[in-house]
């Protein structure tokens, strides 16, 4: 009886290992997803890195404020004063 009950415990073993994901696979999955993690909470801490980012709270985009329309060129572009419209010429 104590045969029977070791070689079915043998079998059960043997069919997991033989099915299970090597261990190198589930160490880099556990890597990626600290990686992940740790980049994650960095970016949360630091916040926008370029100037002038914002949210997409908004309903407007940054340079369109109340008066103006999405489009119409009427939005603030006083930051592109090395802008040439000469067709590159």
């Amino acid at each position: 009886m104590a045969d029977r009950r070791e070689l079915l415990s043998l079998r059960t073993v043997t069919t997991l290992k033989r099915y299970a994901p090597p261990p190198a696979l589930i160490g880099f999955l556990v890597l990626l997803v600290v990686v992940f993690g740790v980049s994650y909470a960095v970016g949360s801490a630091v916040g926008p890195v370029a100037p002038g980012m914002h949210s997409t709270d908004s309903d407007t985009r940054p340079g369109e404020g109340p008066g103006t329309q999405p489009g119409d060129g009427t939005g603030d572009m006083s930051d592109m004063d090395g802008m040439h419209s000469d067709g590159g010429r």
